[in-house]
């Protein structure tokens, strides 16, 4: 896929103060959305609008693309 992450999507909302665990619990993404992050594909435009307003970011922070 010519499009990836720049960033480790789960070391920055940890950064941010989201952990695993708080991002399920308080029902921000799920656990399928949560494994995508850690196998880095690419989620939905929802889940990518809800992580830009988490890390407080624009989607071209995170993501790139790059010809195969």
């Amino acid at each position: 896929m010519p499009i990836k992450y720049k960033i480790d999507v789960l070391a920055e909302l940890k950064n941010a103060g989201y952990s695993s665990y708080r991002l399920r619990q308080d029902k921000i993404f799920g656990e399928r959305t949560i494994q995508k992050f850690r196998n880095k594909e690419i989620v939905s435009a929802d889940n990518l609008a809800t992580l830009c307003e988490l890390l407080n970011c624009q989607p071209g922070d995170i993501l790139e693309y790059e010809k195969e």
